[in-house]
């Protein structure tokens, strides 16, 4: 608790450790007293002991010990720091917590300092390093001291006087571009540091002494209507004290809940201990400033458990620094889980920070938005701590989203490649949002399609595959990448559109999700290999995929139809279907198993989201668009339909009407397949009836 003890100290100590003896003998005799703590009871005492010197050291750090000796000089602020004051004395400004940052970014500086003199100059004060901050909550006072480096009088006149900061010199530039109405919007963009008391504060007093040898204490005060004073103190310690006597309507800041989540909040990495009422509370250590190899799994899992507000694990841990093209310092962790799948969007998960004091916390700028389920810290020596948030969001902060979505990308691939089965179970949980970083990050659409994932006819059920490793198996004289937007792979296996590409060994990525396919139609190309689906006329006249059957192959022992024949049924069925349905009907001998099907069809996720925008009922009275028929003629339906076709013309155009409403059912464009079942039901009647009649003659034979 307490680095040095002097002796005049010695009578308060022992009163302490008497007291406690006394605590500890009560105890003894009371009757509930067990004997385990009867037997531990120097143990006891050591533990009142040091209860007791917490206290006192809350009571002493409460208490003013200076005392003002000399005479009281008046000084005039400058114009423009009265202005200053003005400004942030009248302010409604919202976010007032921020003067607790400033002044303990301002402590941490001293301290800084002061380390770099006892290093280079070997100046020694005999106090530890720290800053202390004490609440008042009666007395409505809030009173942060550091041990640091401290002020002279000509320092203090300088520093607590005028504005020698460009960030204040920046402040009021803005205020006159910007004219009076906008100082509310101006207030905290700039790092006021000192001045930002005023916010809070109607009486604020700073003492003073600094750690070069044979320097005097002093008190400087003000209620910042103009003027300040200043005179010689005695019993300072060596840094800076800054009282502040808080406004009415900023006694929330003499509560300690308060100020220790705003301490949490912005300074909680500070590279010196901060105490608030005697307890430290700045514990959590700032992980990103450490040698990576230093840091274990354990403290990461805090630290993630920390900045993400949560109780799993990470599952993948970027550790990364770097000086060019920007000083960067960062952790970045992936959770187990995301809550988006509870239907609340998350907030960006990583916080940007400036030698450890926090800047955007949730920065929404420092990553694109798909990639908000990452958490973590982000830390740029670059960011001067007074730069507008209006600049930082313009120049730097661009800088860095482009620096940081780079690493993030690199980092997740060679995660992926790392660990193949693991990267696929994250991607079954977050590969929503690399899909939508694929559709709306133009930039980095090359990179973000390395990281998708797909099942594929060439892996058994389950397994998942890149698109990279796609091109890998490629077969020899393929030149693209072929792919079935489909809601199931049973629905895959049994397509038509699959049924080439099986014959010929290409391989087909299953796309099951219907934001897949605008996923692809923002990569279009992965590696110089285009993406074709395969129900698109362009994979349909693929030589690779023209294979047709030889004429040795057999027919069920039926008679194939001619060409002409064949054109004649297309003609027939394109009259009876009509233009309105169909924009031609075409005949191809590729297909083997089915009889027909359409190609240039309307887009099965683009209708599914014209359909809910604009409701089902409009959209059912609006069809679809015609498409191209391609029927196959080898097929026993076709042919058993150009021998109908004239012999019973009702019964040839019902089944020219199924095949076609089969066609669009396979191609995943049908709205309302109930729209058939009346012709299904006739169809199976004459079906059954027809084989009753069969079933007759051949008895009668």
């Amino acid at each position: 608790m307490f680095r040095q003890i002097t002796r005049s100290s010695a009578p308060f100590l022992k009163a302490v450790r008497n007291k406690a003896s006394l605590q500890v003998n009560a105890l003894g005799q009371s009757k509930n007293f067990s004997p385990a703590l009867k037997s531990n009871g120097a143990a006891v005492s050591q533990r009142l002991f040091w209860q007791s010197m917490a206290n006192y050291s809350t009571t002493t750090e409460s208490q003013d010990t200076e005392v003002v000796t000399g005479p009281e000089e008046s000084h005039e602020f400058k114009t423009e720091t009265k202005r200053m004051l003005q400004i942030v004395a009248n302010s409604m400004y919202s976010e007032k917590e921020i003067f607790v940052r400033e002044l303990i970014s301002n402590a941490a500086d001293a301290l800084e300092k002061l380390r770099h003199l006892q290093s280079s100059e070997n100046i020694e004060t005999g106090t530890p390093l720290q800053v202390r901050i004490t609440l008042d909550h009666e007395k409505k006072t809030f009173t942060i001291q550091d041990s640091g480096v401290g002020m002279t009088l000509d320092e203090l006149n300088q520093n607590l006087g005028t504005i020698a900061s460009s960030g204040s010199k920046k402040f009021l530039e803005k205020l006159e571009n910007e004219g009076s109405g906008s100082r509310e919007n101006i207030i905290g963009q700039f790092g006021v540091g000192f001045y930002s008391t005023f916010m809070v504060g109607d009486t604020i007093k700073v003492y003073t002494k600094s750690a070069l040898p044979g320097s005097k204490g002093y008190c400087w005060s003000t209620d910042g209507q103009g003027s300040y004073t200043v005179a010689e103190a005695d019993n300072v310690a060596v840094g800076t004290k800054i009282v502040i006597e808080l406004r009415e309507d900023s006694k929330s800041f003499a509560s300690q809940i308060e100020v220790d989540s705003i301490i949490k909040k912005y300074s909680n990495f500070v590279g010196f201990p901060i105490f608030l009422n005697g307890t430290e509370v700045n514990t959590v250590e700032p992980l990103w400033t450490k040698d990576r190899s230093s840091v274990t799994a354990e403290q990461h899992q805090t630290f993630y458990r920390f900045i993400a507000n949560a109780w799993d694990d990470p599952q993948y841990t970027l550790h990364f620094k770097t000086d060019a093209p920007l000083s960067i310092a960062s952790v970045l962790y992936v959770p187990e889980r995301h809550m988006e799948s509870l239907g609340e969007r998350m907030a960006p998960g990583v916080s940007l920070y400036s030698r450890k004091v926090l800047i955007q916390p949730k920065s929404k700028g420092l990553l694109p938005d798909w990639l908000r389920f990452v958490k973590g810290v982000v830390d740029s020596e670059d960011i001067p701590l007074n730069v507008s948030r209006e600049l930082l969001q313009d120049n730097i902060l661009s800088r860095l989203r482009q620096v940081m979505t780079s690493r993030v990308l690199k980092w997740l691939d060679n995660e992926a490649k790392k660990d193949e089965k693991k990267y696929n179970e994250f991607f079954l949980d977050f590969g929503q949002f690399i899909k939508e970083g694929a559709c709306t990050d133009a930039m980095h659409k090359r990179e973000i399609g390395k990281l998708l994932r797909f099942e594929s006819s060439g892996l058994k059920e389950g397994d998942m595959t890149s698109l990279e490793g796609y091109a890998s198996r490629k077969k020899e004289g393929q030149d693209k990448i072929y792919y079935l937007l489909t809601p199931k792979r049973q629905y895959a296996e049994d397509s038509p559109y699959t049924e080439m590409f099986k014959k010929n060994g290409v391989e087909l990525l299953y796309l099951y999700d219907t934001v897949d396919e605008f996923v692809i139609n923002h990569l279009r190309q992965f590696q110089g290999y285009d993406l074709v689906a395969a129900d698109s006329p362009e994979a349909a006249s693929h030589p690779l995929l023209q294979q047709a059957r030889s004429d040795d192959d057999e027919l069920d022992g039926a008679e194939k139809l001619s060409e002409p024949q064949a054109k004649d049924l297309a003609n027939w069925i394109y009259d009876t279907l009509g233009d309105e349905t169909v924009k031609q009907v075409d005949v191809s001998r590729r297909l083997e198993k089915f009889p027909a099907i359409v190609l240039e069809h309307e887009s099965p996720a683009m209708r599914k989201m014209i359909q809910m925008m604009q409701g089902s009922a409009k959209l059912g009275e609006a069809p679809p668009a015609p498409t191209r028929l391609e029927i196959n003629p080898d097929h026993a339906v076709m042919r058993g339909l150009f021998q109908i076709r004239e012999q019973n013309p009702a019964l040839a155009k019902m089944v020219a009407e199924q095949v076609y409403d089969n066609a669009l059912c396979a191609a995943g464009v049908m709205d309302d397949p109930r729209s058939m079942i009346t012709r299904l039901n006739k169809l199976m009647e004459i079906s059954v009836n027809s084989a009753i009649e069969q079933n007759k003659k051949v008895k009668a034979v």
